[in-house]
């Protein structure tokens, strides 16, 4: 058996291949085009396995070699601390530890989102920019009313547009806020129409995400914008031995630091997906607003710990919930809200 460690990047992969005794074989550069020779390359390392980072971009490269290689593995990049911290990093040093940890049985490895789930993670994280987009806009258009002291809460409203569109502005900036009034209105269509795909895309799902949708759904203040974010960025949630390993992958775990027998507390991790942390606070929020259960926890938290650390502490406890339920199958207890 043969033991190929990859470093990728966007034009070319470094390879390096050692045996079962940890020697180099080969060690070689190929550039991404060239997919073909890519192939040949591996094919003719006879029986092998091979690894890369989880990168962003590397669909393409285990499609590739899955149906010649014994397998291929997806190495986790903040858990391979030895080449995150490597004092002389070069790809060929990234390569040759990926293969002498793989030949070891080493590797941490990363998941491997299912073909749907990746998909689900396309919409719902461009949903997200189209919403980011048009924020942006529409602070850019207050910032501009603000210098007339014209600004107003509906602005954004009928009512409010109407007024926009009949306020006395310069020349220049009539013309500047007529453009971002037309960006306005393209990214609005974007966001309904791919709400609209989210919903399509919601009706063709299997049986399993169906179940934990409608469960997820019975949570006060839990939408389907959430519901959306949680199931494409977690996926299937049973793969999570314990709610402790769903909130460190969400990046919502405390962190600590020890020195001489005292811990201290710090924020949390961050690490994960941004947009799953957003969602849940979001839903936090909503909880608090529309279930008096939520609302006693975070006053409860808010008088010790100020309101932001309260309502992340919400949002981490909800996830654990959201854990608990879709493990036993059992909808939310309305009673306790």
């Amino acid at each position: 058996m043969n033991y190929a460690g990859i470093d990728l990047h966007k034009e070319s992969i470094t390879v390096c291949v050692m045996n079962q005794e940890r020697k180099i074989v080969i060690e070689k550069k190929l550039i991404c085009s060239e997919e073909e020779r890519i192939l040949k390359f591996f094919i003719s390392l006879g029986e092998y396995e091979a690894v890369v980072e989880a990168t962003s971009s590397y669909e393409w490269l285990v499609k590739l070699l899955e149906p010649s290689a014994h397998r291929v593995i997806l190495a986790h990049p903040k858990k391979l601390r030895v080449i995150a911290e490597s004092v002389k990093k070069s790809d060929k040093l990234d390569a040759r530890v990926l293969a002498e940890f793989l030949a070891l049985g080493m590797i941490p490895e990363a998941h491997r989102p299912l073909p749907r789930q990746r998909d689900h993670r396309v919409l719902v994280r461009h949903r997200a920019k189209i919403q980011g987009r048009i924020t942006s806009v529409k602070c850019r258009i207050r910032n501009m009313l603000a210098r007339y002291n014209a600004d107003r809460k509906n602005l954004f409203t009928p009512a409010g547009r109407k007024y926009l569109r009949e306020y006395g502005l310069s020349k220049e900036d009539r013309y500047s806020i007529d453009l971002m009034e037309k960006e306005l209105e393209f990214f609005e269509e974007q966001f309904k129409a791919i709400n609209a795909r989210l919903k399509e895309f919601a009706k063709k799902a299997p049986i399993r995400e169906k179940e934990a949708r409608a469960l997820l759904k019975t949570i006060p203040g839990v939408g389907e914008v959430t519901i959306n974010v949680v199931v494409a960025e977690a996926g299937d949630m049973s793969r999570f031995r314990s709610a402790k390993k769903l909130v460190d992958y969400a990046g919502l775990a405390p962190g600590y630091r020890s020195s001489a027998g005292k811990s201290k507390e710090l924020g949390i991790t961050k690490e994960g997906s941004g947009l799953m942390r957003w969602a849940l606070t979001e839903a936090a929020w909503s909880a608090v607003r529309h279930s008096s259960r939520w609302r006693r926890v975070f006053e409860r938290l808010a008088k010790r710990r100020g309101r932001k650390k309260a309502i992340v502490a919400v949002a981490r406890h909800l996830l654990c919930v959201m854990h608990s339920m879709l493990q036993a199958g059992q909808k939310y207890n309305l009673a306790a809200a």
